[in-house]
């Protein structure tokens, strides 16, 4: 493993941090840094993993100096460490902490832990922060190394730890995190040679690694030198390929057929008729070497093993789903005329969901019990109720992991990337593999602590994948800023151009995660559905579909041209069907409903002189729309529209239907661009100016189901009386 280290970049990170927090000083600020060098590498610790910490002085509240130990505050994340990620406690407080009894229930745990704390408004301390106050050494880092775990997760680990790592470095079999494991430390630091302690290192069986030192740079180098050697001694092994070889690009044509089939069947029912679906949203890894491990001889047993530590377990469970597929069976969804239906693949997959399901509950059964005979029970309520697969492992496919969010399931994915890979070097190697037993893992997973990390409060679209055609104008940027904004993951479409480009770069920047662009001519099928398949292959599907392409044509019936209205009528008719035929069949294939929202206009209740093309156009999607609201009720689909009026423009992106109306407006008013705005804003009833976002807030209200509504037209137009849907 690269030793990161850089004087330079030390010296530099100290003068910007040293004292900009208060009471961050040199050591701080290099603790800073070092945290940061581990949390670069993935393959030593991931998302929030990891601990860090120093011994030092801090101020209490009545301005005494107190010896302190600085450690990462509870959830932190070590790539992006700055001084006041670690919070100060008083040192000894945090060592009397092993006198407390055994058996503590973890809130006790926590709240002991806040006790400790210098300043009572900090985060939360680690729970590990007995451990780093009794370990030896002024600096101390904790990681969970690959190379180390595929050294402890195996029979007889504990030989090999040393046979790899050296006598010198202390091995201690596994403990559960928090008290038990700091007392079983404090033992073995005891039990240290007089002056043997300045720099050290310990290894947690199924845990980790721990080194010490009385520098940043001695620990840190400590962890490298040790992880290094754990490197060498796995050797080259590697996965050996797939016997058929799969191309990732044939991989997510699969994805994009089975991800909408596979996300439908982790959806749990909540018994709410209006969210009738708990969704999930997935990701998924393809590349060479992920697929390339699962072709390894013995994976799918070695998959059916625990995770490499504790630590992962609440983002991947106690296990994975492992999916043998025909994928010839996962046929590309139906196109009209075909047959419908779920299919082999579909079939398959559910009952692998349920299969895993039931054997999850039985686990949790026999442990659950045991649990709560105790004195003090750890068990907490799952964050998630319905047991559902995290992670699935599907040879010829890819790894795919599930979350109520794309940054959840993208946690657990690169975990499971790592475990696959540590699993795949161990067999290739001939190692067996052996984690924590079940026992162990339910203890884990359900404690207080542990569930509390999930427990969050989610915005109303968090789960739910949108689509919006149309989205580089100005009411379609508006509209996905506010789906945005309440949580959603979208899929923008637009022709392909400069004004997409800067659209989903713009968003990104403001959303990271949450927003991919996919070029869409929604007059072209094929382009249609490869959009949807964009969302499949991103998220795993779409459960919101917002209709807003569209182009509008001034002229006077007398002097209206064939070809000028059959245009109008591909873009603002044809442009609404497509999408619409397309997300029934996706919605279909999902089986979780989905909701639909037009955008129409008022012009389809009161359309205006030399604008019948437009009109007639527009009324034909609002017409198919409310057809749509028919027909996909009994798949639990909402279908409905809103009707805007002089929209503008949203920002620095000016409506293209003004860019053709506006002009002819303006002419014939004799009035300026901002006059023709006035007047607009002047003829309806609340002298409102209507806005992008005021669309985007209706289209919200639907999305976001506040009223058991289909087939209705929302009016976002001030109050225009003879635009009122009757």
């Amino acid at each position: 493993m690269r030793n990161r280290w850089s004087d330079d970049e030390a010296v530099r990170f100290v003068e910007r941090f040293a004292g900009g927090a208060g009471r961050g000083d040199e050591a701080l600020a290099l603790r800073a840094y070092s945290s940061r060098l581990l949390g670069a590498e993935p393959d030593l610790v991931l998302h929030g993993g990891g601990n860090t910490s120093v011994k030092g002085v801090a101020r209490d509240l009545f301005g005494g100096d107190r010896p302190a130990l600085f450690v990462k505050a509870s959830g932190r994340d070590l790539a992006a460490a700055r001084p006041e990620d670690h919070v100060a406690v008083d040192l000894e407080s945090a060592r009397r902490l092993l006198d407390l009894p055994e058996g503590l229930d973890d809130r006790e745990l926590l709240r002991a832990l806040r006790a400790c704390l210098l300043d009572p408004d900090a985060p939360h301390p680690s729970i590990e922060t007995p451990v780093h106050a009794v370990l030896p050494g002024r600096y101390v880092d904790h990681t969970h190394a690959d190379a180390v775990l595929a050294l402890t997760n195996r029979p007889a680990g504990e030989a090999v730890v040393r046979e790899a790592l050296g006598e010198d470095v202390i091995v201690l079999p596994y403990r559960s995190p928090g008290l038990p494991l700091a007392r079983a430390v404090a033992e073995a630091v005891a039990a240290l040679p007089d002056g043997t302690a300045g720099t050290g290192a310990m290894v947690w069986m199924r845990h980790g690694i721990v080194t010490w030192g009385e520098t940043a740079r001695s620990s840190y180098d400590r962890m490298i030198e040790l992880v290094s050697r754990a490197e060498e001694h796995l050797g080259a092994a590697r996965a050996p390929g797939l016997a058929v070889a799969v191309p990732p690009d044939e991989a997510a044509r699969r994805l994009a057929r089975w991800a909408p089939l596979l996300r439908g069947s982790l959806s749990a029912p909540t018994g709410d008729p209006d969210r009738p679906w708990r969704r999930r949203i997935l990701r998924a890894a393809q590349d060479e070497a992920t697929l390339a491990a699962l072709g390894t001889p013995g994976m799918r047993e070695l998959a059916d093993s625990p995770p490499l530590t504790a630590d992962h377990l609440i983002r991947t469970g106690p296990w994975p789903l492992w999916l043998d597929a025909r994928w010839d069976e996962a046929a590309p969804a139906p196109r009209p005329g075909e047959a419908q239906g779920p299919g082999p693949l579909h079939e398959r997959t559910a009952e692998a969901v349920a299969v895993w399901a039931e054997r999850y509950r039985a686990y949790a059964e026999r442990y659950r019990r045991g649990l709560s005979a105790g004195p003090a029970p750890q068990a907490a309520p799952r964050a998630d109720p319905e047991p559902r697969p995290r992670v699935l492992l599907a040879p010829g496919l890819g790894i795919v992991a599930a979350g109520a969010t794309a940054a959840e399931a993208e946690v657990a994915l690169d975990i499971a990337v790592h475990t696959v890979a540590v699993k795949a070097r161990m067999a290739a190697a001939g190692a067996a593999y052996e984690g924590l037993s079940e026992e162990h893992l339910f203890e884990q997973e359900h404690r207080w602590l542990q569930q509390a990390k999930l427990r969050a409060s989610e915005q109303p679209l968090a789960r739910t994948v949108g689509l919006v055609t149309g989205a580089a104008g100005a009411i379609g940027s508006g509209v996905a800023r506010v789906l945005l904004e309440a949580g959603g993951h979208l899929v923008v479409t637009d022709l392909p151009g400069e004004r997409l480009g800067s659209l989903a770069a713009e968003l990104a920047g403001d959303f990271p995660g949450r927003v991919v662009a996919a070029p869409m001519d929604v007059t072209d099928p094929a382009s249609v559905a490869a959009a949807f398949d964009a969302a499949a292959r991103e998220w795993g599907g779409v459960d919101l579909l917002v209709i807003n392409a569209g182009v509008a044509h001034v002229a006077p019936l007398e002097r209206l041209d064939l070809g000028a209205f059959e245009r109008l009528e591909r873009v603002n008719v044809h442009g609404a069907l497509l999408p619409l035929a397309e997300a029934a069949r996706r919605f279909r294939l999902q089986g979780t409903g989905g909701d639909v929202v037009l955008v129409s206009t008022k012009n389809v209740f009161a359309p205006g002189a030399s604008f019948g093309a437009y009109s007639a156009t527009k009324a034909a999607a609002h017409q198919l729309a409310r057809v749509a609201s028919l027909e996909l009720a009994p798949l639990g689909v909402r279908v409905n529209m809103v009707a805007p009026d002089a929209v503008f423009g949203e920002g620095e992106r000016r409506s293209g239907l003004w860019a053709e109306v506006g002009p002819e407006r303006m002419r014939t008013r004799g009035l300026s661009e901002a006059e023709l705005e006035d007047y607009y804003r002047g003829r309806n009833l609340l002298k409102a100016r209507v806005t992008a976002r005021h669309v985007g807030e209706a289209v919200l209200f639907f999305a976001t189901r506040r009223t058991p509504t289909t087939g209705a037209t929302l009016p976002v137009d001030g109050g225009l009386p003879d635009a009122t849907p009757r």
